[in-house]
């Protein structure tokens, strides 16, 4: 399994977080990383909160909502 930080980038220079990847920082946030890890994932967080990301299962949720 990769590092934290490289799902943060993709999704970061993609704009889009995939279901896949959620699933992936899920997992990889159980086991040990470095303070690199911690800090590029909160950057997700916030980069996902102002809309520089998109979510995959939000999107998939308010089209189940709508």
């Amino acid at each position: 399994m990769g590092l934290i930080r490289e799902v943060v980038y993709q999704a970061l220079n993609t704009g889009y977080l995939t279901v896949e990847a959620e699933e992936q920082l899920r997992l990889m946030l159980k086991n040990k990383y470095e303070l690199e890890d911690l800090e590029a994932f909160i950057e997700l967080q916030q980069a996902a909160m102002i809309g520089q990301v998109k979510q995959e299962s939000r999107e998939l949720f308010a089209a189940t909502e709508g």
